[in-house]
């Protein structure tokens, strides 16, 4: 059975598509048999990876129950993935019916024996796809930037998964908060970090201990539809991600 990782803050532009790609090909690249699935309509994970997505299955066509999740699979060059597109924007209003929360859950109940993660990247809002994610969710990890609007969302965050513990799935776990895009060196940085230590302390997670720099590099391997891991080997920011796989394996992820 998979070990299925949420990746989530209700703030966009905090590195999450970025961090469940790294996440995603990191636990490959350790051996580990990983399916990604892009809950975003902007479908930024799908791009990055190679993943077709105008004529194509997608998780919206899962989500609907017009294919099964295994269909939907792309096997691209460098990862399994689920893709996603824009038509997956409309679901709120389309998806209305009693039971909405545990679509995805029931759709990926076949596929989970066949992958060791499963990770799931979420839009920048709290709606009824994050809560499909949270729901089918074994931990939740939160990327944020150190910058003060990156934590006023959080508290609200914790909010919602909370309900999610208490209806839909009383097992979920937030494993820890990810500075991305962190500069050791700037006082703000090192001031948000503090504050973020505290307010996990409150929620009964943790700030990991790898921290995230900035680069282009990156964002160069995803523009590319590259394995980051083999374009960039040496760039701080993707042996920051590398060490940060190491981090959640040596915790037991």
């Amino acid at each position: 059975m998979s070990k299925t990782i949420c990746i989530t803050n209700q703030k966009g532009g905090v590195g999450k598509t970025t961090t469940t790609y790294a996440l995603g090909l990191g636990f490959r690249t350790k051996g580990f048999k990983v399916l990604i699935i892009d809950l975003d309509p902007q479908g930024n994970l799908s791009f990055s990876v190679g993943a077709e997505t105008d004529e194509s299955l997608t998780i919206y066509e899962v989500l609907k129950g017009d294919c099964s999740a295994e269909e939907a699979i792309q096997h691209t060059p460098i990862i399994d993935i689920i893709p996603s597109n824009i038509i997956l924007s409309g679901v709120d209003l389309e998806f209305t019916h009693t039971g909405r929360e545990f679509l995805l859950k029931e759709a990926l109940l076949n596929v989970q024996n066949k992958y060791d993660y499963i990770i799931i990247d979420t839009p920048p809002s709290l709606n009824i796809l994050t809560i499909n994610a949270f729901t089918v969710s074994d931990k939740i990890i939160i990327p944020m930037i150190a910058d003060i609007f990156s934590l006023q969302g959080i508290t609200q965050l914790y909010e919602t998964i909370d309900k999610v513990r208490r209806y839909c799935n009383p097992s979920i776990i937030i494993e820890g908060i990810l500075l991305t895009r962190y500069n050791k060196r700037a006082i703000l940085s090192n001031e948000i970090k503090g504050t973020a230590e505290m307010i996990a302390r409150e929620l009964n997670t943790m700030v990991f201990d790898t921290h995230i720099r900035s680069s282009i590099s990156i964002q160069e391997a995803q523009t590319k539809q590259e394995n980051l891991y083999y374009y960039a080997p040496r760039n701080s920011a993707v042996t920051d991600y590398m060490k940060f796989v190491e981090e959640l394996l040596a915790i037991g992820i």
